[in-house]
């Protein structure tokens, strides 16, 4: 599903379409040539694919001449159309095609960043129930000012940053702090645009405007940190213009020198295009491409969307892994993890759950049923108490199940106070008033996230580092579970940002893995942002630039082992690319290169670095390794 959106996402641009063409062309325009079908046939193909996915980047690069700067779209165009000047219509569509992909690659970034944005600022809703003393007003949220207040019934999202002010209810931001249980909110508590109240009508009263809401600043976040790792590759682009300058300088003097001291001009003409061809720099694209993208089909092979080349560049160079913990490290659904008291209750406690629509209620249902327990059907005068839990008459007796609020000054405060210390949620069960059982609930680990951490820490320079919203308490017992100590814990989004800056500002190349809206700014932060893609929200996934498709954090090692593998093909491509193309650069200045052999040597060494890179397909590239036999998996707050 999430590939399937990515795609679509894709195909939309203009971009992507004449790429698609430009390739569609080729392809067939090859297919023809190299079956010897007659010119006729395979030349209009040709000549579409070259205008197909040139006009672009021909466009682009006479708008920067005209500007007086000269790019190296220009330059590819100029090479692919000297090419086939020369017979050699092969290798310009060839160029045709990769800067047409490229340029397709580019437009979807920037149009995931922009909707990604316009996406996170519709999570909050458009109206709200403004109170005043002659009786309540629907009004747009943009008109609301701090001090006003705003009716929030049960079911409804919250329309304003603000505090409760009367009523009392649970609210679900998951969206904002990752938690995962809704939190029971009353008069004096913080809420948050965007989050949605569960039960119990709120009355808040607006603190900050629409402006200045935390979802609104999660964007401006988002927007913030997309750009500033895009203007990492000016760099890139003033190699390039020096290229291109060197290029065409080195071209017209190859050509007009020797004319000048007496040459003929068919002889300087075709030096000058054996330079232009042989300096073109097709073996140094494919030297770069071919690896990154097979290393990017390789991963998809296995569950993990990589969604550029320079991502997975920067995956060879990570050095420090930030992860968070809700739907991360852990599953991101509370199961029971013990019972402390009297056992047999659990099964009365999950028919008085039943009804229930809670995530704790349907967890306690759940382990009942697991244990075998038989659940009551004689059910009746079920109520919810927003805040504090359920409460039922269970054949004949009065049960009540949720918060510890519901013990008042009772004796077993003490197991209470034992279960929240080692991380757990505690739901208290009283029978016909009196307590019988403390019910500790958990979030359980996933699936070898020890191991995972382990074979993370080994590849990093620093240790692994946690980032929750979370408590403190439930943060140390993940951190402890799965061997990570660096545990930060309460962090609302801005917070996970300034973390991970602190860490490149330390010269780290973080990444970071989280799955809820309140990481995508972490994940656009990050200089790469992985997502967990089965319950990743929108945001996150198109502010990720990885996303684990099958929740498999196991696959990240493997990922970053890809990565650098990819990388030393490049390396090897670029000395392969650059030695074979500065032996025949220096064979047509000072000598002569005969043409034939200076096509032959450019299109060898292409179609080598093209191979090489092309190893990464094999399925010996994916090689996951095992952390040691000692790490064993436990849910969070289990003993140890």
């Amino acid at each position: 599903m999430v590939i399937g959106s990515w795609w679509r996402s894709v195909v939309r641009l203009s971009e992507a379409r004449w790429a698609l063409a430009s390739l569609a062309f080729f392809a067939v325009a090859a297919l023809a040539q190299v079956i010897d079908a007659p010119a006729w046939l395979w030349g209009p193909l040709y000549a579409a694919c070259y205008l197909s996915g040139g006009w672009e980047p021909a466009l682009s690069g006479l708008r920067a001449l005209r500007e007086r700067t000269l790019d190296v779209d220009l330059l590819m165009i100029v090479a692919a159309v000297g090419a086939a000047a020369i017979g050699q219509v092969l290798d310009g569509g060839l160029l045709i095609v990769i800067f047409a992909t490229s340029g397709a690659l580019e437009a979807w970034a920037t149009e995931r960043t922009e909707s990604s944005v316009r996406g996170l600022l519709e999570l909050a809703p458009e109206r709200a129930c403004r109170v005043l003393p002659s009786g309540e007003e629907v009004v747009d949220v943009a008109d609301l000012r701090v001090g006003d207040e705003v009716l929030v019934r049960p079911g409804e999202t919250i329309s304003a940053d603000g505090a409760v002010v009367d009523g009392a209810g649970e609210v679900d931001q998951a969206s904002i702090t990752g938690e995962p249980l809704p939190v029971a909110k009353a008069a004096g508590d913080e809420v948050y645009a965007g989050t949605i109240n569960g039960t119990g009508a709120l009355r808040v009263r607006v603190g900050r405007e629409a402006g200045e809401s935390v979802v609104a600043r999660i964007a401006v976040l988002v927007e913030q940190a997309s750009a500033t790792k895009a203007r990492t590759q000016r760099f890139v682009e003033t190699i390039e213009q020096r290229y291109s300058v060197g290029v065409v300088v080195a071209t017209v003097a190859i050509f007009a020198i020797p004319l000048w001291f007496g040459e003929d001009l068919q002889g300087a003409l075709l030096r000058a295009m054996t330079f232009m061809i042989v300096a073109s720099p097709c073996a140094v694209v494919l030297a770069t491409m071919p690896p990154l993208l097979a290393a990017i089909a390789t991963a998809g092979r296995h569950g993990v969307l990589v969604k550029s080349a320079r991502v997975m560049e920067d995956l060879a160079g990570v050095d420090a892994v930030a992860l968070d913990k809700t739907g991360t490290l852990t599953e991101g659904r509370p199961e029971l993890a013990s019972v402390r008291g009297d056992e047999a209750v659990l099964g009365v406690a999950a028919a008085a759950e039943r009804p229930s629509e809670h995530p704790l209620a349907r967890a306690v249902v759940a382990a009942a049923r697991a244990r075998g327990l038989r659940v009551p059907d004689d059910v009746t005068d079920f109520a919810a108490e927003p805040g504090r839990g359920v409460r039922a008459v269970v054949e004949g007796r009065v049960v009540r199940v949720g918060s510890p609020a519901l013990l008042g000054d009772d004796g077993v405060r003490g197991l209470v106070d034992d279960v929240e210390a080692e991380g757990h949620t505690a739901v208290v069960v009283l029978v016909d008033d009196r307590p019988r059982a403390v019910l500790a609930l958990t979030d359980a680990l996933r699936p070898g996230a020890r191991a995972a951490v382990a074979d993370l820490a080994a590849r990093t320079t620093d240790a692994p580092v946690l980032l929750t919203g979370d408590n403190p308490r439930t943060a140390s017992r993940t951190g402890e579970a799965v061997g990570i100590a660096d545990r930060r814990a309460e962090l609302l989004p801005a917070d996970k940002v300034a973390a991970i800056e602190d860490r490149q500002a330390a010269g780290r190349r973080v990444m970071t893995v989280g799955d809820g809206i309140n990481d995508a700014p972490a994940l656009a932060a990050a200089h790469v942002g992985v997502a967990m893609g089965r319950a990743g929200a929108d945001l996150t996934l198109q502010a990720a630039d990885v996303v684990v498709v099958r929740d498999d954090l196991a696959t990240l090692p493997a990922l970053i082992d890809l990565a650098r593998r990819a990388r030393r093909v490049v390396v090897a491509n670029l000395v392969i690319a650059g030695t074979i193309i500065t032996g025949l650069v220096v064979w047509d200045l000072a000598g002569t290169l005969p043409l034939p052999l200076g096509v032959a040597g450019h299109e060898g060494s292409t179609v080598l670095v093209g191979l090489n890179g092309l190893r990464l397909l094999w399925s010996g590239a994916w090689s996951p390794r095992s952390a040691p036999a000692a790490h064993t998996d436990q849910p969070v707050g289990a003993a140890t």
